[in-house]
């Protein structure tokens, strides 16, 4: 080959590069999709499509289920009824903003009487407590309570916000007439807290749960501490033994 067709091979080469390069790279910018969290494929670390990695969303196979501990009914009065539903999650740093519910009155014959249903949030590596209150079952007394998810938990990257709150000095009068029970609420972190619930159960002296109430407070500012109370219209069918209170705060995303 000669030297005039060594250059020309030698441009023409240069050319093949130049179109290659200004061509290509956008060509394959254009078509090339960095992986996300709505993608509906596993990748960057996911443990499923979309699930887990640093998605939002996590897998609920690689998690501790939400177990249901127990769930009971409290007569008000005659035919008006309040159910409780304990629900633990023991994974630190996963909880669920919204699931559907459903709490089943049943009387002694396994009849069903009165149901009510409602959503929930679940608290990351903690009990949250289900309260549901003035259920008429139209004079049938309740033997039985039944509580269950009527939907599938969604699981997310989520931090318990009631952690901060601690409940101490616990006071229960006028156990043998209209009982009340008086606690102190206290925002142990650097932030106030807004739209608090609490719940409280009184067990008897054997661990039997007995009677429930609920409370909230609007606002806990950084450090703060409030009383809180909570009231019951008829006495207590015997003596207290211990006194659950649980702060309830929606879950917030861990940033």
């Amino acid at each position: 080959m000669s030297w005039a067709s060594r250059r020309r091979s030698t441009y023409l080469m240069g050319i093949v590069i130049f179109l290659v390069l200004a061509i290509g790279i956008p060509v394959i910018k254009y078509l090339y999709r960095a992986p996300t969290c709505t993608d509906g494929k596993q990748n960057q670390g996911e443990t499923a499509p979309d699930k887990g990695g640093p998605c939002q969303i996590l897998d609920e196979r690689v998690l501790s289920p939400a177990s249901i501990l127990w769930s009971r009914s409290f007569s008000v009065r005659d035919g008006l009824y309040s159910s409780v539903a304990y629900v633990q999650n023991d994974n630190a740093k996963a909880g669920v903003k919204l699931v559907h519910y459903r709490f089943g009155l049943y009387d002694g014959k396994n009849v069903l009487v009165a149901e009510r249903t409602g959503t929930m949030f679940i608290m990351p590596a903690s009990i949250t407590p289900v309260y549901e209150m003035n259920i008429s079952t139209g004079n049938r007394a309740v033997a039985h309570t039944y509580f269950e998810f009527s939907g599938t938990p969604v699981w997310e990257r989520l931090k318990n916000e009631a952690s901060v709150v601690s409940v101490s000095n616990r006071e229960v009068t006028g156990v043998d007439t209209a009982p009340r029970l008086m606690a102190i609420a206290e925002n142990v972190s650097v932030a106030p807290i807004s739209n608090l619930s609490f719940v409280a159960v009184i067990f008897d002296p054997s661990g039997n749960a007995r009677a429930s109430s609920m409370t909230s407070l609007s606002r806990l500012d950084a450090g703060e501490k409030q009383q809180i109370v909570f009231t019951w219209p008829n006495r207590f069918a015997g003596p207290v033994g211990r006194i659950d209170i649980f702060p309830i705060v929606p879950p917030a995303p861990i940033k």
